[in-house]
């Protein structure tokens, strides 16, 4: 029997569909999650209801800056891999916020790395973010791995680059393996509430009109779920050579204007949105772009789900789970 596979976050949007494909292909997997209230609980309850009653799979609440508390758990579980997902997200709730992020970000990822070197833990795999490329135009090749990152234009952002940075001193040190995501604006089933696709979504069913940040001049490379658990999956099983550190993009390579995207969200609700046009946020980036060679390369990643798909199957979701 094959040892269980650790997910943190595994409540939150990204991490039941990691937990769900893990258990999909006959993995043991125990999942760890705050269920905090930086949005409803109620929907975490419900994503972690989805995998609770499956065979194979274990939830634990837990905050994972609990040192101690995780460590132990960490050892116990005899776990080699950790995928690590757990995170404050959102670019201007860190404006507001931003011990929550020195906590579950700082102190929640330095749990995790000492909880991986003393349990003798194979591969950790984290997220990472789109947001440490900072702000920069696009170009035709997209943001590369290589490209510079050392201008964080939110505290977000300069979290998640501080955990890149706590993992390559870690592999540097202590010799196990680990691999870092950098994810591109995820969207699909069971997402985020804070996400503009979902909460422009709630709005135009309710008739109330939607802010439109940055004039409607934003691109995003929109990267639906199901890709993204293709990559997650694919650099799991693929981890560096021993003492190694990598970082990948996770993207779309395809960034749609904010325009577009709204335009095909009203045609898969049906309904026309009211747009209220308002500057750029503190913290918000014009544009991204994922170049994803080095994960094609790696696992043979490649996105199939372009946006009107992925957001027809988001709306499908979204009336189902009101009603």
């Amino acid at each position: 029997m094959t040892t269980p596979i650790i997910v943190t976050g595994a409540a939150g949007f990204i991490g039941m569909h990691v937990a769900e494909r893990l258990l999909d292909r006959g993995e043991t997997v125990i999942g760890v999650d705050v269920f905090n209230a930086y949005y409803d609980p109620a929907l975490k309850e419900a994503r972690a209801a989805r995998l609770e009653g499956r065979d194979g799979f274990t939830m634990v609440r837990m905050d994972i800056a609990e040192h101690e508390a995780f460590a132990a758990l960490v050892k116990a579980s005899s776990a080699q891999r950790v995928v690590h997902l757990a995170a404050q997200a959102g670019v201007r709730y860190s404006i507001e916020n931003p011990f929550a992020y020195e906590r579950s970000n700082l102190a929640g990822h330095l749990s995790v790395l000492e909880a991986c070197r003393h349990a003798g833990v194979q591969h950790l795999v984290y997220a990472s973010s789109s947001s440490v490329y900072g702000d920069r135009p696009l170009n035709g090749d997209g943001f590369r791995e290589t490209d510079p990152a050392n201008d964080p234009v939110s505290l977000y952002a300069a979290t998640k680059r501080s955990c890149e940075m706590l993992s390559q001193s870690y592999a540097a040190l202590y010799g196990f393996p680990q691999s870092g995501l950098r994810f591109f604006t995820v969207y699909g089933p069971w997402g985020r509430p804070d996400m503009a696709y979902f909460s422009f979504t709630e709005k135009m069913l309710q008739g109330e009109p939607i802010d439109v940040y940055g004039e409607g001049e934003m691109a995003r490379d929109f990267t639906f779920i199901d890709d993204i658990v293709d990559g997650i999956l694919g650099v799991l099983d693929h981890p560096p050579a021993q003492g190694g550190h990598e970082v990948y993009n996770i993207g779309d390579n395809d960034p749609v204007g904010l325009m577009e995207m709204i335009s095909t969200l009203e045609a898969a609700l049906g309904v026309e949105a009211q747009k209220v046009m308002l500057p750029m946020q503190p913290g918000d980036v014009p544009a991204t772009f994922a170049n994803i060679d080095k994960i094609h390369a790696l696992c043979g990643y490649k996105p199939k789900v372009k946006l009107a798909e992925g957001l027809a199957r988001f709306v499908d979701w979204r009336r189902g789970y009101a009603d």
